[in-house]
């Protein structure tokens, strides 16, 4: 396997929502606390706790 398939082998293109400049934020869509992100994005979003622990899941192994 090539240096190159192997670094995009892990790679989600995921897109982030804006940072929010201040309140109001978006709830968590599993905890329901608040997020960095601002409420009028309209999509999944994650207090930074759930994010870390859907990164830890998600991540590649190996």
């Amino acid at each position: 396997m090539s240096d190159d398939s192997e670094r995009d082998y892990c790679l989600i293109d995921a897109a982030r929502p804006p940072r929010a400049e201040g309140p109001p934020y978006a709830e968590c869509v599993q905890c329901r606390k608040p997020t960095e992100y601002p409420e009028s994005y309209k999509g999944i979003t994650l207090c930074p706790v759930c994010e870390w622990q859907e990164a830890q899941r998600t991540a590649c192994s190996g």
